[in-house]
C-alpha cells in the first residue's frame, strides 16, 4: 500500500489553553495515518504551552515571541510544514474539533483533483452539531458582500453536491504544498478578517481551484445567535473589507454598490446600538483562535 501524503496540521493558539487541548484531543482520534501535529503559539500567557507539552509530548510546539495574529502565526506554521516536507498543510483554529475521518476525506479529494489548491470541510456550530456554519464561501465584490453558504441551516444534505466556492475559511484550510510555495505567505497587512479571502483570491489567480468537501466534517465553537459585537470588531471588519474592495472590486462599484454597503453597515451599527448588543471596547472576552480573529 502506498504511503499516505504527509499532512502538517497547524493549530494556531493564543491564550486558549482549554480550547487547544480539546482540539488536540479530537486530532488524537484522527484515523489519518501520516499527520504531523504542530501548535503555533502566539505568545500566550495562560499556560497553554506548558499544558500542551505536558499532555501531548509528541506534538511539536512553536513559540512565537509576540502575537503575530492569524496571518503571521500561520505563516510560521506553513514555513515549518514546508521544511518538514509536508505534502499538505492544514490550518486549524484552536476552537475547533474534527471528525476522525476529516483529514482522510480532505486528502482523498485533493489527491483526486490536482487542480484544487485549497480545500475545506463542512463546518458546524459546536453547540448545535447539525447546524451549518460553513458549507463554502461566496463573494460578490460588485455588491460588497461575503458570506458562508448554508450558515445557520440544519444539515439535510442540501450542500452535499459540489458547488461554487469563492473563498476557503481560515478556520480550516488544507493547502497543497505547491500552492504554499507558489502563492507565498498569507498577507499580514490584514489586521483582522479578510486574510483568508485574500489568500483564496490569490490562489485562484495562480490557476488553482477551491473546494468544500462535504464528507469532511468539523465543529466550531462559535455562537449561532446574533450576539454582542464591539466597536473594535466593527472597525476591523470594515477596514479589511475596504482593503479587499481596493484590491479586487471593479472600479465602478465605488460609485454604486460599495457606498450602499457602507450605508447598510451604518444602519447595522445603529440597530446594534438600539438592541443593546454593541459592546464597548475592552471587557471580558473569550480566548481567540488566531490571537485576534472572531
Amino acid at each position: 500500500m502506498d504511503k499516505q501524503p504527509l499532512v502538517c496540521c497547524i493549530v494556531l493558539n493564543w491564550n486558549g489553553r482549554d480550547l487547544v487541548l480539546a482540539c488536540l484531543a479530537s486530532l488524537a482520534q484522527s484515523r489519518y495515518g501520516n499527520a504531523l501535529l504542530v501548535v503555533v503559539d502566539n505568545a500566550s500567557t495562560d499556560g497553554s504551552v506548558v499544558a500542551v507539552r505536558a499532555q501531548y509530548p509528541n506534538v511539536k510546539v512553536i513559540e512565537n515571541k509576540a502575537n503575530l495574529r492569524w496571518a503571521g502565526g500561520n505563516n510560521v506554521g506553513i514555513h515549518y510544514g514546508l521544511e518538514q516536507g509536508a505534502d499538505y498543510i492544514l490550518l486549524l483554529n484552536n476552537d475547533t474539533e474534527v471528525e476522525p475521518d476529516m483529514i482522510n476525506w480532505l486528502v482523498r479529494a485533493a489527491e483526486a483533483n490536482p487542480g484544487i489548491g485549497l480545500l475545506a470541510p463542512k463546518i458546524y456550530y459546536h453547540a448545535q452539531p447539525d447546524l451549518i456554519w460553513y458549507a463554502g464561501g461566496r463573494a460578490s465584490l460588485w455588491r460588497g458582500l461575503f458570506w458562508h453558504v448554508g450558515i445557520r441551516q440544519r444539515d439535510r444534505g442540501q450542500f452535499d453536491s459540489p458547488g461554487p466556492v469563492d473563498y476557503i475559511t481560515g478556520c480550516a484550510m488544507l493547502i497543497r504544498r505547491e500552492v504554499a510555495r507558489e502563492v507565498g505567505d498569507i498577507d499580514t497587512a490584514f489586521f483582522l478578517y479578510g486574510e483568508d479571502v485574500d489568500y483564496s483570491f490569490r490562489v485562484q489567480a495562480a490557476g488553482y481551484g477551491l473546494a468544500m468537501v462535504p464528507e469532511a466534517r468539523m465543529w466550531h465553537k462559535v455562537s449561532a445567535s446574533w450576539g454582542a459585537s464591539s466597536w473594535r470588531k466593527i472597525r476591523a471588519r470594515l477596514r479589511s473589507q475596504l482593503t479587499l474592495y481596493r484590491r479586487y472590486a471593479p472600479p465602478w462599484a465605488w460609485f454604486t454598490t460599495i457606498p450602499l454597503f457602507l450605508l447598510l453597515e451604518g444602519l447595522r451599527v445603529l440597530a446594534l446600538l438600539a438592541a443593546g448588543r454593541l459592546r464597548a471596547l475592552g471587557g471580558k472576552r473569550r480566548p481567540l483562535a488566531a490571537g485576534e480573529k472572531r
